[in-house]
């Protein structure tokens, strides 16, 4: 098979690292991919947003399949496109993708179907949200309705932060179009959890749990990011939170979608909150998560591109997925200042002391080749993957692996995994 991968971050990297592995793979794409891709698939220079584009090459190419990694493509409708030309791509309708391209759609689809999630209000004018602010209860969590590259959310301890948060967000463009209606809903206490399923419209497989860390800083201090480390499985998920999961959200989602006459094909990432009450949903997303999903391949043993294949077919029910007991821990590599402004360009030394570890994968995210060397080329640009037979192993592994990496300015956090994480 031909298999075209859209996506340049680590989450792309470890998809095509996957893919690979199929003995079905014949050749992989990445459009436009990064250093690491260029190792083990083509290069394809097109913009992940250029739709025509990636349609014309996929047509001239004969791809068999392509799977879809960022969530602007979906939201944009690259699977309607494709599927119009009889080509098969990974990923919902463009319509089923507003479960992530519009907070305010999952959640009044939410209301509709009692799945449970935090209260919220939805505004499309920032006078009536400045007004609100002077009620409400703090902290309160303030969404840009659209897509925002994971920096949407922000967390507001008092007024003061929520009226110039909604200032930014509604009047002064921070997040352009996507921030012009906005989600204030109440701050949820507890841990959360990432949970992914394959869904093929009416049946759907679990993934294994994971947990992201989405602070840049140490602590969980500094603002949110796209994800600066995860690991898997979780430890606050169990039987029981699954058994709830299913029955509570699972399927009154995939029953309310079908009401709105969507059929969700693809990958489903819901990122939860566990509170004492049980799990809330966060949010929707409709595509593989950064960086769970640089912790969640490198432990599943099946293949996964009859998986893909099954889920756009509708056979899942046919499937079934064996993991790897072992643990993983994924670290983030950042150029210094993300998620705000930062530099790019800089030489990446110490890649092949890393690999060489045992049970140890580097998925690239961020990078270029440029002179026969591998520089920076964005915010994240490394993801460090171990496994280990416990938590605090797979851990060690990683942050040995880490030490062995250098560029200038580079940042990552220290505890990740660490504590009641």
């Amino acid at each position: 098979m031909r298999i075209l991968v859209i996506g340049n971050g680590g989450r792309e990297h470890a998809l095509a690292w996957k893919l690979r592995q199929s003995s079905e793979a014949e050749r992989i794409f990445c459009a436009p991919g990064n250093a690491g891709t260029a190792e083990i698939a083509e290069s394809v220079a097109i913009p992940a947003g250029d739709l025509d584009a990636l349609l014309r090459f996929a047509r001239e190419n004969r791809v068999d399949l392509t799977v879809v990694g960022p969530d602007d493509p979906l939201a944009a409708g690259i699977v309607d496109l494709f599927a119009a030309e009889g080509l098969r791509a990974l990923g919902p309708t463009k319509s089923a993708a507003r479960l992530e391209a519009s907070k305010i759609f999952a959640k009044e689809l939410m209301r509709a179907q009692k799945i449970p999630t935090a209260e919220a209000r939805t505004f499309p004018d920032s006078g009536e949200a400045l007004d609100y602010c002077e009620r409400v209860k703090f902290p309160v969590v303030i969404k840009a309705d659209g897509l925002a590259l994971g920096k949407g959310v922000i967390i507001a301890p008092d007024a003061a932060t929520a009226k110039s948060t909604i200032d930014e967000m509604m009047n002064r463009g921070r997040f352009g179009e996507a921030g012009r209606r906005i989600v204030i809903e109440q701050f949820l206490h507890g841990t959360e959890c990432s949970l992914h399923a394959l869904v093929d419209g009416s049946s759907y497989r679990l993934l294994e749990s994971a947990r992201d860390h989405k602070r840049a800083l140490d602590g969980d201090q500094g603002p949110n990011t796209g994800g600066m480390g995860a690991f898997s499985p979780a430890n606050n998920w169990n039987k029981k939170l699954q058994s709830q999961f299913e029955a509570e959200i699972m399927q009154p989602l995939l029953h309310g979608l079908l009401q709105e006459g969507i059929t969700f094909r693809g990958l489903l990432y819901p990122g939860l909150i566990i509170t004492n009450q049980g799990a809330r949903v966060l949010e929707f997303n409709c595509r593989f998560g950064d960086p769970e999903t640089q912790a969640l391949l490198p432990r599943m043993k099946s293949d996964l591109l009859p998986l893909l294949q099954a889920t756009i077919d509708g056979n899942l029910s046919n499937c079934a997925i064996e993991w790897d007991r072992r643990v993983a821990v994924t670290i983030v590599l950042a150029s210094g200042g993300y998620p705000g402004k930062y530099e790019t360009g800089k030489a990446i030394s110490g890649l092949d002391d890393a690999a060489k570890l045992e049970d140890v994968q580097v998925f690239h995210a961020g990078t270029k080749r440029a002179n026969s060397e591998v520089r920076t080329a964005g915010g994240r640009v490394l993801a460090v993957t171990a496994l280990g037979s416990t938590l605090e192993a797979a851990r060690t592994r990683s942050y040995e692996a880490v030490s062995c990496i250098h560029f200038e300015n580079c940042h990552y956090r220290h505890d990740i995994a660490l504590g009641d994480r």
